[in-house]
């Protein structure tokens, strides 16, 4: 009986040791396959099946340089469920994406995925499209790539007014012309525009010229811009390229130098001292010839002609009012405050001021010239 309890034992704790080691074994092979899986190499993933079809569905057949242009990608997967779809582009020449996610428009099965670029060059090649599919539970898919092509560019003949715009539409909403010094004359226009990159916008006609604030889109974009123009020119004109006429189209401001000091810069050119002079020297003369009228009549009654005239010379002769400007504040072309610059205070220092409007001041600089500078900039003392 005793042999057959130690024999019972003996067989149980074989069975017991065999259990144990078989489930090391398991769980050994579990492991193996969670590291294969969580550090799966690419070449494996690349020996995984095609789960993504990639094709073109839109390309236009020919580009113009400075256009902004789609490109459509149908995409067709093989998963039913899944998170998103993933692109990386590369090797892409003459051509700048736009937008870092594609619209997308899905069909039945199918992905219509639209991408937006700008043709910088005369040579023009579509990049590769990557796509990797993303799961819900962090599967892993091979990707697809569909490699780029080439485009047809078409190159314009534009004339000497052409301002580098290939837009849908360009439009003036508003303009105005003042005084910038005794040669020239500043015209700030603003100009909406579609399909455009509008901040390609230059002016082969004007002296100076630059941004005073932009709103960039590929769809809808605004510009408020200012060109100093010769004083003798009658119209700012300039062309762009419209892509519905497929045409040069001309485009007009007529120069109307406006004197109203409140929208804008105006009366840039500080006033002619000559004929100031010339008019006190007329009032004086008034004053003389009235006073010796007063000694030659008796009459105080013309003592009015004696008044008004020195009043007037008082009133002209005194001096601008000053102010103080703190250092390192800016002095603008425009009462802007994303306008452009003229200079910036290196030091603390005096500046005669010309007027007043809605927390700028405009203050005279050297050389007949005149800038705009902020309240906050004045000195506190």
């Amino acid at each position: 009986m005793r042999l057959f309890l130690l024999a019972c034992f003996f067989i149980f704790g074989i069975s017991l040791a065999n259990a144990t080691q078989s489930s090391d074994i398991k769980s050994y092979a579990d492991t193996q396959n969670i590291n294969q899986t969580t550090f799966i190499t690419e070449d494996e993933i690349q020996s995984l099946p095609k789960v993504l079809y990639l094709s073109y569905e839109k390309v236009p057949s020919r580009v113009l340089k400075g256009e902004i242009f789609t490109v459509t990608i149908k995409s067709l997967s093989t998963v039913k469920d899944f998170m998103d779809i993933s692109y990386t582009l590369s090797n892409a020449e003459g051509v700048k994406l736009l937008s870092d996610y594609p619209s997308r428009e899905k069909d039945s099965r199918y992905f219509y995925e639209t991408f937006h670029f700008l043709a910088t060059s005369q040579s023009i090649r579509l990049p590769d499209f990557t796509a990797t599919l993303i799961g819900n539970n962090d599967e892993i898919y091979r990707s697809t790539t569909l490699l780029g092509q080439d485009l047809n560019v078409v190159s314009l003949n534009p004339k000497k007014d052409f301002s580098n715009i290939v837009a849908t539409s360009f439009e003036i909403l508003e303009y105005k012309t003042t005084s910038y010094d005794n040669m020239h004359n500043i015209v700030v226009f603003v100009a909406t525009a579609t399909n455009c990159d509008i901040a390609a916008l230059h002016l082969n006609s004007a002296y100076k010229q630059g941004v005073e604030s932009i709103t960039e889109s590929y769809f809808d974009s605004k510009i408020t811009y200012y060109a100093v123009i010769d004083k003798n020119m009658e119209n700012l004109s300039f062309s762009y390229f419209n892509l519905q006429k497929n045409r040069f189209i001309p485009i007009y401001i007529p120069i109307v130098v406006d004197d109203d000091s409140v929208a804008t810069q105006s009366d840039l050119k500080p006033k002619d001292q000559s004929r100031e002079m010339l008019k006190m020297a007329i009032a004086g003369a008034v004053a003389v010839v009235a006073f010796f009228v007063i000694l030659w009549r008796k009459k105080y009654i013309y003592l009015v002609f004696i008044i008004l005239p020195l009043a007037y010379i008082a009133y002209v002769g005194l001096p601008s009012k000053e102010v103080c400007l703190k250092e390192g504040s800016n002095i603008y072309l425009l009462p802007l405050y994303n306008g452009t610059i003229f200079e910036t205070a290196k030091e603390e220092y005096h500046l005669q001021k010309e007027n007043e409007v809605d927390g700028w001041i405009k203050v005279r600089l050297d050389k007949e010239k005149v800038g705009w500078i902020r309240n906050e900039d004045i000195c506190s003392r």
